[in-house]
């Protein structure tokens, strides 16, 4: 709804807390997207749906899991992944929370997965948030997971 739209960088912060639970116990949830993010009447952000997450025990993983439109180029490519793909998967949420609609799109799946890949997306609306958190969204939305902040 249009109501969350100023509130966006704030749920990021509330967000992340429960993100980085996850990590710091070496746990990917490898399906975030806005479906599977819940806030309470006090915007509380709850974490929904682990049945796909999994720990790391060695750091990477390779199981290719969750939804396309939030699955990061590492996960597209079949390479190796950790923690900073469940961080794309969040880039695209806060970027669906202020756009209304994910960042890449497609008519199929092809066009997806070279979407994704070159990390190109239309800018949210300068009008309505700042440039900071712009800056945020293109951070996690990086195409080199190197590249991308920590949860």
């Amino acid at each position: 709804s249009t109501s969350m739209k100023p509130r966006s960088g704030q749920f990021l912060f509330k967000w992340s807390a429960p993100l980085n639970v996850l990590h710091g116990k070496k746990i990917l949830h490898r399906d975030l997207k806005s479906a599977n993010v819940f806030l309470s009447r006090q915007s509380h952000a709850r974490l929904g749906d682990l049945n796909v997450s999994k720990v790391a025990k060695k750091g990477l993983l390779y199981t290719q899991t969750g939804t396309p439109y939030y699955a990061s180029p590492e996960v597209w490519q079949d390479k190796p992944y950790d923690s900073k793909s469940d961080i794309w998967s969040m880039g695209c949420v806060l970027y669906e929370m202020c756009a209304l609609k994910p960042p890449f799109r497609a008519n199929d799946m092809n066009g997806l997965y070279k979407r994704v890949l070159k990390g190109h997306y239309p800018p949210i609306d300068p009008k309505h948030y700042s440039k900071s958190l712009q800056s945020v969204i293109a951070s996690m939305l990086c195409v080199d997971a190197n590249l991308r902040p920590s949860s």
